[in-house]
């Protein structure tokens, strides 16, 4: 078996049990299964849910995106090996520490396969939550232009690139077009103030004023769990995304969750603790690709250039990386994953024939 075919890249067209369209993300697709599934398994796995909760099976492929575009290699490596099962076992090692910790629950209810997640509906919160503890990337670009105000928070003169900043600093932004808030420019990912959500904080699908508080107080908790047990391990958490809803538990009471993903290569910045102190920056995270990317083709203002997405788009339908680049990626969230988890991953050899095997003798949900 070739390596490509050890990579889920296509993970849309698995024969799973649903009477609505497969949604197709960047990285994971999402199946509704049928209100008859939901109830069928609640009742036979006892999940801590309503009986008339819907759920979904979302499953993880081995895409890599950058730039808002997904990106393959030569030889037919349509995805990075490893990459998927790397994603799911860190967030889920961090979803299991928060629950530990008491700080609160996520939208996962079963996790059936390493690729796979069983997950309830959950009312999502209208914001990413970036949290960011040292000062790099886009944010450095803009205070090195001259900027001091972010989300309503003005910064200290005198910072240096890579630094760590005096606190965390909460930097909101838009998740998806929101439309009709007063100050609240309607396009996707635009930074938004504390002052924007508590004026706005149903728009935003806060269920109330305090929430904001609890939001805030989760994602600071949360990245001080991560960045703990990262620093026992010699990493940097730089900075990371967080997202949030809602859901009930099977007594009917509403409780707001960590979703999507937490603390993986993908969403956050990771750094070497070692090369840091000496003055080096190793990224243990996508950023690695991205600075790849940037370096390696003549014109990076086509992948930093929003009004050149038609040309971007072309870059990566016409550029196959080398096989060399797929396989470093895939030592960076391999090791990384390794690394946090403590023990080493299991690749499977056919990820797609196992998810279906285990789905159908398990869980009853393949056609």
């Amino acid at each position: 078996m070739s390596l490509a075919d050890k990579v889920l890249a296509v993970n849309d067209d698995l024969p799973i049990r649903t009477d609505r369209p497969v949604h197709s993300g960047k990285v994971r697709s999402v199946y509704w299964l049928t209100a008859e599934d939901s109830a069928r398994l609640i009742r036979e796995k006892g999940y801590n849910v309503p009986a008339d909760t819907p759920l979904a099976i979302m499953v993880i492929s081995d895409r890599i995106s950058a730039f808002d575009c997904i990106w393959q290699g030569e030889d037919g490596l349509a995805g990075v090996p490893g990459k998927g099962a790397a994603l799911n076992a860190i967030s889920s090692h961090w979803f299991k520490l928060f629950k530990e910790k008491g700080l609160a629950d996520s939208h996962i209810l079963d996790i059936p396969h390493p690729f796979v997640w069983i997950v309830q509906k959950a009312s999502p919160v209208m914001v990413e939550a970036i949290a960011r503890q040292y000062i790099t990337g886009s944010m450095w670009r803009a205070y090195k232009s001259g900027e001091r105000e972010f989300c309503g928070i003005t910064l200290p003169e005198g910072l240096q690139k890579d630094q760590k900043l005096p606190e965390l600093l909460i930097t909101p932004s838009t998740k998806g077009i929101l439309r009709g808030l007063e100050g609240v420019p309607e396009a996707d990912d635009v930074n938004v103030s504390r002052a924007d959500l508590e004026r706005h904080y149903q728009g935003f699908n806060f269920r109330s004023m305090a929430d904001i508080d609890r939001y805030e107080v989760l994602l600071k908790e949360g990245f001080a769990v991560i960045s703990d047990a990262l620093a026992q391990l010699d990493e940097i958490f730089v900075d990371t995304k967080f997202e949030f809803g809602y859901v009930k538990d099977a007594a009917g009471n509403e409780k707001l969750i960590y979703m999507d993903e937490v603390g993986t290569p993908d969403s956050s910045r990771i750094w070497d603790g070692a090369a840091w102190r000496n003055g080096e920056i190793v990224e243990q995270s996508k950023e690695g690709f991205r600075q790849w990317l940037l370096n390696h083709f003549p014109d990076p203002d086509i992948l930093l250039n929003k009004n050149r997405m038609e040309e971007r788009f072309g870059l990566a339908r016409d550029n196959k990386l080398p096989v060399d680049v797929m396989m470093d990626i895939s030592r960076t969230y391999v090791g990384i994953a390794e690394k946090i988890v403590g023990h080493k991953l299991e690749l499977a050899a056919n990820p797609k024939q196992e998810i279906i095997d285990i789905l159908a003798a398990e869980y009853g949900l393949i056609v």
